[in-house]
């Protein structure tokens, strides 16, 4: 009895580890997802909020250049109701809070508004400004309480000096009319940690820069957060009201150009709740293991008894056993079936991780689509049509290059259950080194691969000799950490085609045993360390009729030979 206690204690410390284990890696996973998605969706936002402020600049330095604005600058004196219906025309047009035109002692000789006399000899834009600079800063307006970013172009006369200054005022709801219903949180601080532009109320106008307590009181427009770190991650605890998140990823980008800190605020609820899920469904692995190992040992004792018995017992002991086995076997199938379930959701797990990497690939040509659309009706605007048709090639080329990626993205997700058919090898390698791109590149990998000239056609499946490749190639990035080289070849032979994947890594530490299942050198609870890739590549390529072999170089690194039938029209050709 005391053993069998001293045993359940002993199993219940290692199902806590283990649980425990699974929680803390399945957390840190799914916020390295979280920061990777949100630092993207940062940077497209501070991006755009760039792209916006770039619009009134040029158009500030343009308006500066102005045959009326230099004609008002010149003399004061002149009649300034062209120069008011010019500026309030463009302010207009621009969405523009207030043009001024200032001459150069800071007095206000012309305006969209209602600011003529107004003295800007104190602002530090118009200072800027009087020195030849663009001057740029941001103020809220004491009357109104508005938020405003300020441009201020000199005015230079056709001698040189400077003569005055145009002043472009510009309300923030203009740009964050953008970004208003995103689900993550985006604020933008300056240099003093106030807030000045947010996608949500609450945060406008907030301090952020103390922490509660650290002078006494906490002020009203402080928000009040507690910082804490979950493995390399800043997790803030909120105390901001029904529509902030209670516990949210911290994340920040310097935009220096505006003096400004781009932030945001990642709800971590989901992947609480997956690494909840997770330790969950490791606590019952646990369960089951320990249940079935339990239910072994007490067969051995009660088999142990039986066999002890009168020999009189024995036809009831083989009835027992049979029953005993069937019951077994039942649980062996559940077993296999659970299992199956690890299996697929370790491959979606991969797919997830390659998912995040590709929304990297996919963020680079969405900016640049988005600077060459901007530029190209720049271009119109001047009367520049070739480079505006330029622009437009570069973001058709860009598209296409997109569409590629998530074409073969989609491809790679669906569940393939045709039966087998020609598949051109060919075109599975790139396809798959389309969407391990990422990945290769992250760990400094370097393929060398020389598309063949025609079509290379073989009997099997593509999406499933995509898993093979892909998979082979994640192997060789994981195995070369500090950087390498992969060779992929294609060979035809009579009736066959081989294809050789080669890296220059460590090699392979036991090659008769690594197509077993659950092999692996990888570290312990290391992401895709389950062991599990290269027995499901065995069985794919077997179930095609083909054979995958694994073996050292001599002169170092890895060799993975993939070998399968030639289809029909491959041999006819």
């Amino acid at each position: 009895m005391i053993r069998r206690a001293l045993a359940l204690l002993v199993f219940l410390a290692l199902a806590g580890s283990v649980t425990g284990g699974v929680w803390w890696r399945s957390l840190s996973d799914a916020l390295a997802r979280l920061e990777d998605r949100g630092r993207a969706d940062l940077a497209l936002a501070g991006d755009r909020l760039l792209g916006q402020l770039q619009r009134y600049r040029e158009m500030t330095v343009l308006m500066a250049d102005h045959p009326e604005v230099l004609r008002l600058a010149l003399d004061s004196a002149a009649n300034p109701g062209q120069a008011d219906r010019l500026l309030r025309r463009t302010a207009d047009m621009t969405r523009s809070d207030e043009l001024v035109l200032t001459d150069r002692n800071g007095r206000v000789i012309a305006s969209s508004g209602p600011a003529h006399g107004a003295d800007m000899s104190v602002s530090p834009y118009f200072r800027r400004a009087m020195q030849g600079a663009l001057g740029f800063h941001h103020e809220i307006e004491r009357a109104s309480g508005r938020r405003l970013f300020v441009y201020a172009a000199p005015v230079f006369s056709p001698e040189g000096p400077v003569v005055g200054a145009l002043i472009t005022r510009v309300e923030t709801e203009a740009v964050e009319v953008i970004w208003r219903g995103e689900p993550m949180i985006v604020f933008f601080t300056d240099t003093d940690g106030i807030a000045f532009v947010s996608n949500r109320d609450e945060l406008v106008l907030v301090r952020l820069d103390l922490l509660p307590g650290e002078e006494g009181t906490v002020p009203a427009d402080l928000l009040r957060r507690e910082v804490r770190r979950i493995d390399r991650h800043e997790i803030w605890d909120l105390d901001g009201g029904p529509y902030l998140p209670t516990r949210a990823l911290h994340l920040t980008r310097p935009l220096p150009v505006i003096e400004m800190t781009g932030e945001a605020l990642v709800d971590i609820a989901p992947a609480e709740r997956q690494a909840l899920l997770e330790a969950l469904l490791a606590a019952a692995a646990c369960i089951v293991i320990g249940t079935a190992i339990y239910a072994l040992l007490e067969r051995r004792r009660a088999l142990a008894v039986q066999l002890a018995a009168e020999a009189e017992a024995n036809a009831r002991l083989e009835s027992r056993v049979e029953e005993r086995t069937r019951e077994l076997s039942e649980a062996n199938d559940q077993l296999q079936r659970a299992q199956a379930d690890l299996v697929r959701a370790g491959k979606l797990s991969a797919l997830g991780q390659m998912s995040a990497g590709i929304s990297h690939e996919l963020n680079q040509p969405l900016t640049a689509i988005r600077s060459y659309a901007e530029n190209a009706g720049l271009f119109l605007d001047r009367g520049q049509p070739d480079k505006a048709v330029e622009n437009l090639g570069r973001i058709n080329d860009l598209a296409h290059r997109m569409g590629r990626i998530i074409k073969n993205l989609r491809a790679f997700a669906r569940q393939e259950s045709e039966a087998m058919s020609d598949v051109d090898l060919g075109q599975v390698v790139v396809a798959s080194m389309e969407l391990s791109e990422a990945r290769l590149r992250a760990a400094g990998v370097t393929v060398d691969w020389v598309p063949p000239t025609r079509a290379v056609w073989v009997r099997g499946g593509e999406v499933r000799l995509q898993q093979v490749l892909m998979n082979l190639l994640a192997n060789a990035a994981d195995a070369m950490e500090a950087g390498g080289l992969v060779t992929i070849r294609i060979d035809r032979t009579a009736g066959r085609v081989r294809l050789t994947v080669t890296d220059t890594g460590p090699g392979i530490a036991e090659p008769d045993r690594v197509f077993d299942p659950f092999y692996s050198t990888k570290e312990v609870g290391a992401s895709e360390g389950m062991g599990l890739g290269l027995s499901i590549s065995y069985g794919i390529v077997k179930s095609f009729g083909g054979a995958i072999s694994g073996r050292n170089r001599p002169e170092g690194g890895a060799e993975f030979i993939l070998e399968l039938d030639a289809a029909r029209k491959a041999r006819a050709a």
